[in-house]
């Protein structure tokens, strides 16, 4: 006779190491393809996006567009406009109600809804045919693997002895600092840096090459043209030599172009990528293989180099955006149920929440000319477009590239104060196959930003300075 006050085993379809977005997407798939799925957290429910990352981030820039908005409201003639910071604790309290609604709504109150997921919280590590958690052991005969990253710090010497900042303390801070150093002028330094200048602190930006080296030329140039007409300062193509802190605040020691400086500031913010979480897994013991920063390495099917094992967002060598995460996370779960799908980054659109907004999709110029393809390009500045015009801003332009023997839509980028809205049209022209011609043949709404994508691919054909409004 069994003792019923001891808990079964019980043998699961699929366990998910990870409880951000792409554990609870590869969960919810699996799930409603009638798997038993055990999800396993460590730490705070939701992950990075919705705790310390997309969600606290955006809202905290959008704040700070704000107070741009009010202080810009001069290139109106006959309007004047002031904004400041009066509560910073205020606004870093109404940021934390936010993440925690979300994190209820979209993350802990949706796993009574699936009764065949159980959760699970602690460190999990890869064992055979299973995971063990802590003195529990997990069967289960597949596993997905997505633990996500923590903020990297650099190879600075003495950033060791330095009470520096990352993305996430910097978003918990409870007073404004006078003046900031920003390491890293990626997609995270870039946003935080302008969001940090207009809420009023002093900001220096330094890299290793330029702002935004993802982007076009053209479109790091023009953002670079942004920050500094708003004061932030930056420090481009320099060599991180040292960084000391004292009673007076944080100096960071750089090179360029030959010449020593010493840059000082209150508080320092590193913002040099991220680190995958993978120390517990096992993953040397259990043959996962991973790649020279330590993230897991998939195929297009989002298998590990173990038999069985899948893995999906940051914690792998794929796309880190939020949705590409949960996208991989979902073709990993089909594929661990018996699927076949692949992974398809080729018409991924990405953003960068500066003011101007950066997108793009698709092939960079120089993308297309190492693939093979003969490159024709056009560029429109936003002085060509009327709602840039009507905004009375100009800042920025849209760059397409495409195949000058078949016409075909390669890529493009936007640096625009709207740019974000605009990408999307360009991805569904990119995943549908337009050509230039066609794109530019398309009927576009007056007055909008995305118009202007219809102007550049114009462009290409004909100088759109020489058209008359909506003559297109």
């Amino acid at each position: 006779m069994p003792d019923c006050c001891t808990p079964k085993k019980r043998a699961y379809d699929l366990a998910v190491i990870g409880a951000g977005s792409a554990g609870f997407s590869a969960a919810i798939t699996a799930a409603e393809q009638g798997a038993s799925v055990v999800l396993i957290g460590h730490g705070v429910i939701g992950g990075t996006c919705v705790n310390v990352g997309c969600v606290p981030s955006k809202t905290m820039i959008r704040a700070a567009e704000a107070l741009y908005a009010a202080r810009a409201a001069g290139r109106f003639h006959g309007l004047s406009g002031q904004a400041r910071v009066t509560d910073w604790r205020a606004l870093i309290a109404e940021k934390d109600e936010l993440v925690a609604d979300l994190r209820k709504k979209k993350y802990a109150e949706l796993l009574p809804q699936y009764p065949t997921i159980e959760y699970v919280e602690g460190a999990a590590r890869l064992a055979d045919s299973g995971v063990q958690v802590g003195d529990r052991f997990i069967q289960a005969p597949k596993i997905i693997i997505a633990t996500g990253t923590r903020p990297a710090i650099p190879a600075i010497p003495g950033i060791d002895k330095v009470s520096y900042l990352t993305s996430t303390s910097l978003l918990d801070l409870d007073r404004l600092p006078k003046s900031l150093i920003v390491v890293g002028g990626g997609f995270i330094g870039a946003e935080l840096a302008q969001m940090m200048a207009r809420m009023g602190v002093e900001v220096t930006l330094v890299c290793r090459s330029r702002l935004l080296p993802q982007a076009e030329i053209e479109v790091s140039a023009a953002l670079m043209q942004a920050f500094a007409a708003e004061g932030v300062r930056l420090f481009c193509g320099i060599a991180y030599d040292a960084c000391r802190e004292d009673k007076g605040g944080v100096t960071l020691c750089v090179t360029e172009n030959g010449e020593r400086i010493e840059i000082q500031a209150e508080k320092i913010l590193l913002t040099t990528g991220r680190t995958p979480n993978v120390e517990r897994l096992g993953l040397t013991e259990s043959g996962v293989a991973q790649d020279a920063r330590g993230a897991i390495v998939v195929n297009e099917r989002m298998r590990t180099s173990r038999d069985g094992v899948y893995a999906a967002g940051d914690v792998t060598n794929r796309d880190q955006f939020v949705y590409m995460a949960a996208y991989g996370a979902k073709l990993a779960a089909r594929n661990a149920m018996g699927g076949d799908d692949r992974y398809d980054n080729s018409s991924m659109p990405w953003v960068v929440f500066t003011d101007p907004q950066v997108a793009g999709v698709g092939l960079s110029e120089a993308q297309a000319k190492d693939a093979g393809h003969a490159v024709k390009i056009s560029v429109v500045q936003l002085d060509q477009v009327p709602r840039a015009l009507a905004a009375r801003d100009t800042r920025g332009l849209i760059k397409l590239i495409a195949d000058s023997r078949t016409d075909r839509l390669l890529g493009g980028q936007v640096i625009a104060p709207e740019g974000a809205e605009t990408i999307q049209t360009l991805t569904l022209a990119l995943r549908h196959g337009m050509t230039a011609k066609a794109l530019g043949d398309t009927i576009f709404p007056y007055l909008t930003t995305v118009e202007g994508l219809k102007l550049a691919a114009q462009g290409f054909e004909k100088d759109v300075a020489k058209l008359s409004c909506c003559a297109g």
